[in-house]
């Protein structure tokens, strides 16, 4: 069995293309193979920035000859039916077997379709994978119609087994393929010919390059630990910085420069992203201090000078790039110390959603929120609504302009620089947090109550303006929003009433609104406004731009205020906004993913759910734990047996007589062991889980529940319910409205599956 070696070779891959390139190469040829009748043994990938590689193991030497039998029309059928058989089996008609079967003679067409050799199919699938490749972004090059990422030079396509290598016969747009590739550009550009994958790999890398970019990122890391260590310092583990230089050489030679002292003092935070996103460098740490010393730098060639030039000239890059962040960063020290009240005027002006306002409203209802949130989660009023008020004063600093993804960082130094506390200094970096599931989430009081007003408010303002997300899309982030606000309150473990939160952040969106409908030169406009209703929630907020709108002219003002007049009735917020349900749904929807990743079934979540104060995240997590922890138990799962019995016996009772028995079962109607032991299980239970359920204690509940498996069963055992005397038969099914009212005070168990 042949082996099969495909290489694609061109001008340089995106870093960020490679891998995905590499796997799509493997996928469009072996499924084109295996779709062909070439099965084969096992495949591999690999990229450099310059080639995609495929090797394939174990590829059948030609692809079997098969056999297809098909039933045709009658002999005697119309000709053109006849013919239009013989066109879709491309038979004649002398090729066709004539058979008796019980509705007469039938023509039978017996198709052999002949095996190919494994060139020819991979000639054809290879051709196909180039010419539709699925580049994000590809081109054109010359006078040729091939579309590729960069300007493709040759292909590598060689079939090999023990008698030698076989070149298969392919050209595309004049690109002959071929047994020879070319090794690095530098080092080693004269191109040579190779036999098979162990000879290719092997010929590479006395080329100076490596094939595989797990190994070059492995070679990268090993190098960079190394060279730091010896030095007393160590390398800012950076997995994504370390894929992406990976593909950016061919042979990796590690360097490390040095920052010059002046900028050793900028925070590291700026160091680290500044070298990372222009420079592609690597931070090295002083383990002592904290502080960015050095830089490890990846080039991508042997140099006589051992990289004393590359490193040169890279230091000097660089002092060029840190001089602009040290200007950034003394510039916006002077303005925090001033006390920021510039950058939040300018916050005035910047436009966080056209129907939501600007960042400064914005930033008013975080505040006013953080105010109320702040006894719940044991912060300080003041200190909360102070660190809300600063939290995003840094989105108008000079370095976060830079920057973007410093912003609540370098926030943090600015407060304190500022001379604000600790707590809200800490705040700004932190309410954005958790931003993913691995993200650490906050415990600072002051942090958990600025960083959930953040959330709410982002939530329930989307909401409100109906931009929810869809099964594909989110663009505003709110599931991240949603799953961010509950990781903050189980992970605290807050008791919130979030319905209440809703309603008031909610009033907090359209605030500045009112404040524009107050405006007494507005008094007759709004009295004439009441009279008429808006047409639509969107209507309202572009006919509310309008008004909003600094006209030059009278004649505009007076045109948009009359415009204004026709379609907007009084402002009331019940009026366009009634969504807390739908937005508390959609948490609970976020919630079950949560849970279920851990381990908890999303039908004991829905029985949860069901309960009054679904509003309350930890409480129903604790009543979901416990449910969870008790069916994991022989009693608890056969107790929703049990439960399950009962209430099916009791719903058609109900139904069948057309009364509710909810009351009256007595004990002195009991005529065996069986009832009068249930009714004092029931008894028992009752004084166990009502305490239990009034502190929360769910666990305690859930054991005193399971602990009626044994009389339940019993009573089923040895009781007929529709007993023949009418008192007796009411009385246990009042018995059984008795059990299912005691287990559904836990949970709603009829949404138990199973």
């Amino acid at each position: 069995m042949p082996d099969l070696l495909i290489e694609l070779f061109s001008e340089e891959i995106p870093a960020r293309m490679q891998r995905r390139a590499a796997q799509d190469l493997k996928k469009l040829v072996t499924d084109g193979m295996v779709e062909a009748g070439l099965t084969y043994a096992s495949a591999a990938e690999f990229s450099t920035p310059r080639r995609l590689a495929l090797t394939i193991d174990g590829v059948l030497a030609n692809s079997p000859t098969t056999v297809e039998e098909r039933k045709g029309p009658r002999a005697d059928a119309p000709e053109k039916a006849i013919e239009g058989f013989l066109r879709g089996a491309g038979l004649t008609r002398d090729q066709l077997e004539e058979r008796e079967t019980p509705k007469g003679p039938v023509l039978f067409a017996r198709i052999e379709k002949r095996g190919q050799p494994a060139a020819e199919i991979v000639a054809e699938v290879l051709e196909k994978t180039i010419r539709t490749f699925p580049w994000p972004k590809s081109m054109r090059w010359g006078a040729g119609a091939l579309r590729w990422v960069r300007p493709l030079h040759s292909i590598l396509c060689i079939l090999s087994d023990e008698a030698g290598a076989e070149v298969v016969p392919l050209e595309i747009e004049g690109i002959v393929a071929g047994d020879r590739t070319a090794g690095h550009r530098f080092m080693s550009p004269d191109r040579f010919s190779v036999v098979t994958f162990d000879d290719y790999t092997a010929k590479l890398k006395r080329a100076y390059v490596v094939l595989d970019p797990a190994e070059r990122a492995d070679a990268i890391w090993h190098d960079a630990t190394n060279m730091a260590f010896a030095s007393g310092l160590e390398v800012v583990e950076d997995k994504g910085l370390l894929a992406e230089v990976s593909g950016l050489v061919e042979w990796p030679v590690v360097l490390m420069g040095r920052i010059a002292d002046d900028f050793l003092d900028l925070p590291p935070e700026v160091l680290q992203t500044s070298m990372k996103e222009h420079q592609k460098f690597f931070s090295v740490r002083n383990p002592k201090t904290g502080r960015i010393e050095r830089f490890i730098t990846v080039a991508n060639r042997e140099t006589a000078d051992n990289g004393a030039t590359i490193l040169a000239g890279n230091e000097k890059v660089l002092s060029a790039r840190l001089a602009d962040a040290k200007f950034f960063w003394e510039n916006d020290l002077r303005v925090a110390k001033a006390g920021m009240e510039p950058w939040l005027e300018q916050l005035k002006n910047v436009t966080f959603h056209a129907k939501l306002g600007t960042q400064a409203e914005r930033i008013d209802r975080i505040a006013a929120l953080a105010r109320e949130l702040a006894p719940m989660v044991g912060a300080d009023a003041d200190q909360a609504e102070r660190a809300a008020r600063l939290a995003k004063a840094d989105l108008s600093s000079e370095m976060v302009y830079e920057f973007p993804e410093l912003q609540g960082l370098m926030g943090r130094y600015y407060i304190a620089a500022a001379g604000e506390e600790a707590a809200i200094a800490a705040a700004a970096e932190e309410h954005y947090s958790p931003l993913g599931p691995s993200d650490d989430v906050p415990t600072a009081p002051v942090s958990v109550a600025v960083a959930l007003a953040d959330k709410i408010d982002t939530l329930t303002g989307f909401w409100a303006i109906d931009e929810k997300p869809t099964g594909s899309k989110d663009p505003f982030a709110l599931r991240r929003a949603a799953l961010g606000g509950i990781r903050l309150v189980l992970d605290n473990r807050l008791s919130l009433k979030l319905l209440k939160l809703f309603s008031q952040s909610i009033d907090e969106h359209f605030s500045h609104l009112k404040k524009e409908w107050e405006d007494p030169e507005w008094q007759a406009d709004i009295d004439a406004m009441k009279r008429v209703g808006a047409k639509s929630l969107d209507e309202f907020y572009e006919l509310q731009a309008a008004l909003r709108e600094k006209h030059t002219s009278q004649k505009e003002r007076d045109a948009s205020r009359r415009a204004f007049m026709e379609h907007i009735a009084a402002f009331d917020v019940q009026k366009f906004v009634s969504h807390e349900d739908e937005l508390l749904t959609f948490l609970h929807d976020r919630l079950k993913v949560y849970l279920r990743d851990q381990g908890i079934r999303h039908d004991i979540i829905d029985a949860c759910i069901a309960m009054e104060g679904n509003d309350d995240l930890t409480l129903l997590v604790k009543r979901a734990r416990a449910l969870s922890d008790a069916l994991k138990t022989e009693d608890g799962e056969n107790l929703i047996q049990g439960f399950k019995r009962a209430n099916n016996i009791l719903t058609q009772a109900e139904a069948a007589d057309g009364v509710e028995y909810s009351y009256g079962a007595d004990v002195k109607f009991a005529e065996t062991d069986e009832e009068r032991a249930l009714f004092a299980a029931l008894d028992q239970a009752e004084a166990q889980i009502e305490p239990a359920l009034q502190q929360q204690d769910f666990a305690t509940a859930m054991t005193a529940l399971a602990g009626l498996r044994g009389p339940i069963d019993a009573f089923f055992e040895a009781v007929m319910i529709n007993a023949d005397n009418a008192t007796v038969r009411r009385n246990r099914l009042n018995l059984l409205s008795r059990i299912t009212k005691l287990c559904t005070s836990v949970a709603d168990l009829t949404r138990i599956e199973g």
